[in-house]
């Protein structure tokens, strides 16, 4: 099944794809508990039954802004760096034997065709095509050959990056947390309905293909994945797990090419979906700010 977030005159209320349209699916099965995806999840198999009873109905047509984040506020987000042979390599690493990690709060969180904020506090704004992964009955210790039965489903993200937040410093939580800079959905997509360990992963910058690969190509699978990160925390509903990019960033480039307003960037993951954003200049920001990493001694990226 497919699920997205839509917004309504309601709020935010999670829908089924149906045989045609998408069907609110709190109003379909008589329980509140189902308008988001939180609610979904924890409802486990009683409740997928339920939607996909809901499923066989028919509903409207959504577009655009229409569609929130396929997860609007998950707990985390789990990141994989270099996680991609061809992106350690661009960037001038050793690939990488253990995995490089980070976290994402939700506040960076938005829709699948929301506008993509440029901070005002970086020149140098980034994108990443990414697969997302969303966590159902999670745990800790869990196996690569069980990650299956702890997955509820997949999307399409971009982890929107200010490099010279990301490289100032050992840490990369600053450039991966400015608001409104990961755009997430259009859906959330069942693992019955896709297979990711071998699906097509591109972005396209203003109609130019920038990345294009495969989810095979990943260091650490989704499996895996799940694995390593239930080694030291318990994976729990509604987490999301982001499984890195793969090489052509624009950082890599020469010469760099840098997300500005008024651009458009695209990301396509193969059986999953896609999702496209105009790239804005932040509004309201200071212009004396302290804090500009450009103006100190940072590494070369």
């Amino acid at each position: 099944m497919r699920f997205a977030t839509i917004r309504t005159a309601q709020g935010l209320r999670l829908h089924v794809k149906a045989s045609s349209g998408y069907v609110d699916v709190a109003t379909a099965t008589g329980d509140p508990s189902l308008v988001s995806i939180d609610g979904l999840i924890a409802g486990g198999s009683a409740a997928l039954a339920a939607a996909k009873t809901a499923a066989s109905g028919s509903g409207p047509e959504f577009s655009g802004e229409d569609f929130a984040a396929s997860t609007p506020n998950p707990p985390r987000i789990l990141c994989l760096g270099v996680n991609y042979a061809d992106h350690a390599i661009e960037g001038g690493r050793e690939v990488p034997t253990w995995p490089e990690s980070f976290v994402r709060g939700s506040g960076s969180v938005i829709g699948a065709y929301d506008d993509l904020v440029k901070p005002a506090l970086s020149e140098r704004f980034d994108y990443e095509a990414e697969l997302a992964v969303i966590i159902g009955k999670g745990g800790r210790y869990i196996k690569a050959a069980d990650a299956m039965d702890a997955i509820f489903g997949y999307s399409v993200m971009n982890d929107g990056s200010a490099r010279e937040w990301q490289r100032a410093a050992t840490q990369w939580t600053p450039g991966k947390n400015f608001e409104g800079t990961m755009p997430i959905g259009p859906e959330v997509v069942t693992t019955d309905e896709v297979d990711v360990t071998n699906l097509a992963i591109s972005s396209t910058l203003n109609g130019q293909v920038m990345q294009s690969a495969s989810t095979a190509d990943m260091i650490v699978s989704v499996a895996r994945a799940v694995e390593y990160f239930s080694s030291f925390t318990t994976l729990r509903p509604g987490d999301v797990i982001a499984t890195g990019t793969p090489g052509g960033v624009g950082f890599a480039r020469t010469p760099p090419v840098w997300l500005m307003p008024g651009d458009t960037i695209e990301v396509t993951v193969e059986g999953v979906g896609t999702i496209s954003n105009h790239v804005v200049e932040e509004v309201g920001a200071p212009t004396d700010w302290p804090w500009m990493p450009l103006g100190a001694k940072t590494s070369t990226f």
